[in-house]
């Protein structure tokens, strides 16, 4: 169901332009209009979904196989060495509509690791202790998320 005020909905129902790639049910995937680099693409389900967390089940194959065409497009069909395939969910989320980036990438492009600072853990307690906090946190899921 589209969203009133959504940018990446409207774009999706064909009531605003945006340069789109791939059209299909459950997916539409169009041009950023802003690229990291030429042929940098958003993959957005139809659907308004703000999160990944929030993605239907029912809508995990066809937005995450839709980004896999896409990767694959962006070396065959611009000639790319590679490519970047990433999502935020609301840190750094510019639009609340989720999106797969899908940005093509070629070596000596110029981008390094991105823009995420690297950080390291104390001691491998301490990684220990993390890996089993989120061990913990997924034993707690019901099955319901992403329903």
């Amino acid at each position: 169901m589209a969203r009133d005020g959504c940018l990446f909905c409207a774009i999706a129902n064909g009531e605003e332009r945006g340069h789109v790639v791939l059209d299909e049910p459950d997916v539409v995937a169009f041009l950023d209009h802003r690229p990291v680099f030429k042929g940098h693409t958003l993959v957005v389900p139809r659907e308004h979904v703000v999160t990944f967390p929030d993605l239907p089940a029912r809508l995990l194959a066809p937005v995450m196989g839709a980004a896999q065409r896409v990767s694959r497009a962006v070396v065959v069909g611009l000639g790319a060495d590679g490519s970047w395939v990433s999502m935020n969910n609301v840190v750094s989320q510019a639009v609340p509509h989720l999106h797969v980036h899908v940005v093509p990438r070629r070596r000596k492009d110029g981008l390094r690791g991105f823009y995420w600072p690297r950080t390291k853990y104390a001691d491998d307690d301490e990684m220990a202790r993390t890996a089993q906090e989120l061990r913990d946190a997924l034993g707690r899921d019901d099955g319901t998320m992403g329903e």
